[in-house]
């Protein structure tokens, strides 16, 4: 099995643990799993690793899902990564720094950070944004909605 097919299979069983309401775990699924392909898109773009790219989407926001709250999730998030990441053995020292870098990083959409860093916050921005054209924009993902449709050759829409 793929590390990041066994990674989906930890994630989701987490997820099943500890949320209850069945709207709630689909909405969890669709953001992981549709963060996870835009890192996917955006690291292959970028000459990133794209597999670590999709898994740190996979448990960007595992600690809010588990939690129940946002407060401080990517920060306590990066360090759950890391325990499961471990604890499933899922990938060398320097990947999982790699990996729990992003997910540490990846709430400072107004920051720059390590490249695949970046594909994180792009990804999350890109699930965010494109999931549902109709909602408005947050203030601090407007610039990289505005980069990432450039990027990517779609008309920037003002």
């Amino acid at each position: 099995m793929s590390r990041l097919k066994e990674l989906r299979k930890v994630v989701g069983d987490k997820l099943r643990e500890s949320i209850t309401d069945g709207e709630k775990l689909e909405s969890a699924y669709a953001h992981l799993y549709g963060v996870s392909l835009a890192a996917t898109v955006i690291a292959e773009k970028r000459g990133e690793d794209s597999e670590l790219a999709s898994m740190a989407a996979m448990l960007h926001d595992i600690a809010a899902y588990v939690s129940g709250t946002y407060d401080d999730h990517a920060h306590r998030g990066a360090d759950m990564a890391r325990e499961i990441l471990l604890r499933n053995a899922l990938g060398t020292p320097k990947e999982i720094d790699r990996i729990c870098s992003a997910i540490y990083h990846h709430d400072d959409k107004l920051l720059k950070d390590e490249p695949l860093d970046e594909v994180l916050k792009d990804a999350d921005v890109m699930h965010h944004t494109f999931n549902d054209l109709a909602k408005p924009i947050k203030e601090k993902e407007l610039a990289r909605y505005r980069a990432l449709r450039q990027e990517f050759g779609l008309p920037v829409q003002e």
